[in-house]
């Protein structure tokens, strides 16, 4: 498998445990940037027609219902999402399982929160499955760094590729003077970079 091999055609995305209150235990990155980069995924997927699953577990204790904004951006996923009772692996969960193959997408684009509990096991699970697995790394996040760090290390060492948003938007787009790529160039310099690089910079990429 190659990064290249990424495109909107054989994409799905698949956002895991993106709950208001598990996402209050990430630390190794500031909140507002995990958050910031999980609803430009959502957008990206929207504007690119890409497949999206969503998956929760015990909304109805601490981790508390998906962000808000999922919905508002994901309305048809976020009332198709995935609620476990409690299964940790989201790959051992037959409904998660089920709605990732009936997206038939070969190529799956995965983050979650923890990295350390809820991306880890389900993204090397689907690598041994047969799928192609880019982990989005900036819109995840753990209590620790080193849990975040051997996560990290533990998925590269079976073959899921690390990646970030703007490398990733990248990727799907291929060339930003299509009508999509326009849109997500938008995307890009309006929600994702930060703006004080915007504000010192006037030439797109």
């Amino acid at each position: 498998m190659t990064v290249s091999d990424f495109t909107q055609a054989n994409s799905a995305l698949l956002l895991i445990d993106h709950q208001i209150g598990t996402m209050k235990l990430i630390k190794n990155l500031p909140l507002s940037e995990v958050e910031k980069n999980t609803l430009a995924l959502a957008k990206v997927a929207k504007v690119l027609k890409m497949p999206v699953v969503l998956t929760s577990s015990q909304e109805e204790r601490f981790q508390g219902p998906l962000m808000t904004a999922l919905a508002e951006s994901l309305p048809d996923a976020y009332q198709a999402r995935v609620k476990r009772a409690g299964i940790v692996n989201a790959w051992d969960d037959e409904n998660f399982v089920k709605a990732v193959k009936d997206t038939n997408r070969t190529h799956l684009i995965m983050a979650g929160i923890t990295t350390d509990v809820c991306l880890v096991y389900p993204a090397i699970s689907a690598v041994r499955e047969g799928y192609s697995v880019q982990a989005v790394m900036d819109a995840s996040g753990s209590p620790f760094h080193l849990s975040e760090d051997l996560a990290r290390q533990r998925m590269h060492d079976a073959g899921v590729v690390l990646t970030a948003t703007i490398t990733l938007i990248a990727e799907l787009v291929k060339d930003w003077s299509r009508p999509e790529g326009v849109e997500l160039q938008q995307l890009l310099f309006t929600e994702v970079l930060p703006p004080e690089f915007i504000e010192s910079t006037s030439t797109p990429y």
